[in-house]
């Protein structure tokens, strides 16, 4: 087997070439990183390159930053395994996917409560983020038509948002040529509320979002509050201000916990909600999806009908080809859990993170902004000054494999820097206790460290909502 050379004296400043010569039989020379090597190698020997390289990332299942799902069943893995090589466009070629895509649509249907009487309106995606892109542009496009019926321009779009919002939907308002209009935070107050969206709100506004746990504190916004107050508006002014509600991670929360609250399509100027599978979906990313109340909320100009592989398909979808092994691995989730199961799963990742945030109240240095009640998410910060920071615990708990997030609140409330921390299936309670001790070790760091200088937050610490 034939590499490229590399002399010994260029190895030693290089950063240009992998070396992974520490035992291997297979390989003795250099592998270029950036341009493709000249030959072929083994299959072992490039699986332990990359292999051995990404060992340096992090445990995922100790990382209590994302919300992503980064534990599944063997039966599960297996299924993925499977239907890698299947393509979700390729409906024709594999009709059963698209059946199982179309049953997943109906499922989530009627756990939102729509009335579509069997005949669902949306469709799996990548991820939330793609599932917005579709709502938001559907919000537009009705917008549009009711502008027009009026006699009106429809040049001067507009959505309210809180602050809070997940980047995707500041890309999707520059990306669609929409003025966005932030609802601030405040002093114990993190998320948006109906009288300050109001304000903002006009005819030219497509849509108010809101969100069904958001990722700075893990709060559902009051999705109830909103739609009465809109309802009045509308009805004074003659408009039709819908909403729609970024459920990424309680929409597979909420149903099954705390049923009682209304977000859904209970509401009635609820027209979209999109969820991510891979989040409380419990399925490995990325697969999310886009729910209309009924199909008069989906404008036919969205509506693409394609002559592909010997069919006549619709799609409505941002992306084209992608495999189907998320869907597959979704209705698997459907039918092994259930109703009992899902709610049993959350049940515990509930009892768990307000068992965690409970403690962490009781170490002393910490103050809860959330406690996890809504989806099992919590907020923390620091009382007082003092000679650390929530960046250096955050720092701290890296060298022990923990990785939580530490980041400052937007505008108005930048000043506030906290933890966050995610609960999720696969993080045990034995693991919380794990945690609380290394929380415990590192405060006894400090309290040795008198002269310690914090770290104070960067322009990169601040976070930018796309966990």
């Amino acid at each position: 087997m034939i590499h490229k050379k590399v002399k010994l004296e260029e190895l030693e400043t290089s950063d240009k070439v992998l070396t992974p010569t520490y035992a291997s039989r297979e390989l003795s020379t250099a592998v270029p990183k950036y341009e493709m090597p000249e030959n072929e190698m083994l299959p072992r020997t490039a699986y332990n390159i990359i292999h051995d390289e990404l060992m340096l990332d992090g445990n995922s299942r100790l990382n209590l930053a994302t919300f992503v799902t980064t534990w599944m069943e063997p039966e599960a893995r297996q299924l993925m395994a499977e239907t890698f090589d299947k393509n979700m466009i390729d409906k024709d070629e594999y009709p059963q996917t698209a059946e199982v895509e179309m049953r997943c649509v109906n499922i989530l249907s009627n756990l939102y409560n729509a009335p579509h009487e069997g005949n669902a309106a949306g469709c799996s995606t990548i991820g939330s983020s793609e599932a917005t892109m579709l709502g938001g542009m559907a919000l537009k496009w009705k917008w549009r038509e009711r502008m027009k019926a009026k006699g009106k321009a429809g040049d001067k779009p507009n959505m309210v948002m809180g602050i809070d919002v997940q980047i995707c939907w500041e890309k999707f308002c520059r990306y669609w040529d929409i003025e966005p209009r932030f609802v601030s935070m405040e002093h114990g107050r993190y998320t948006i509320d109906s009288e300050r969206t109001l304000e903002l709100v006009d005819e030219n506004t497509i849509g108010v979002v809101a969100i069904m746990g958001t990722t700075f504190t893990g709060q559902y916004e009051p999705v109830e509050k909103l739609n009465n107050a809109l309802d009045e508006l509308n009805a004074k002014t003659g408009w039709d201000v819908p909403i729609h509600v970024d459920a990424a991670s309680g929409g597979f929360v909420t149903p099954f916990i705390q049923p009682d609250i209304k977000w859904d399509f209970r509401l009635k100027w609820v027209k979209s909600i999109n969820v991510s599978g891979h989040k409380y979906g419990l399925v490995f990313p990325g697969v999310g999806w886009i729910i209309w109340r009924d199909w008069e909320e989906l404008p036919k100009d969205l509506i693409f009908y394609v002559n592909y592989l010997g069919g006549d398909m619709p799609t409505f979808a941002l992306n084209f080809s992608r495999p189907g092994n998320q869907i597959v691995a979704q209705y698997y989730n459907f039918l092994r859990l259930g109703r009992e199961g899902y709610t049993r799963i959350m049940k515990t990742l509930h009892e768990t993170v307000k068992y965690l945030s409970g403690k962490v109240a009781k170490l002393g240095p910490f103050e809860l902004l959330t406690d996890g009640s809504d989806i099992p998410v919590f907020a923390f910060k620091l009382k007082k000054e003092t000679n650390f920071t929530v960046f250096d615990v955050s720092e701290r708990l890296r060298h022990r494999g923990w990785l939580v997030p530490a980041y400052t609140l937007p505008k108005n409330a930048e000043d506030i820097a906290v933890l966050r921390i995610v609960v999720k299936e696969g993080f045990s309670r034995d693991m919380a206790d794990l945690l609380l001790d290394d929380l415990k070790r590192i405060l006894k760091y400090f309290e040795k460290q008198p002269g310690h200088k914090p770290t104070r937050p960067k322009k990169r610490d601040k976070y930018r909502r796309h966990c």
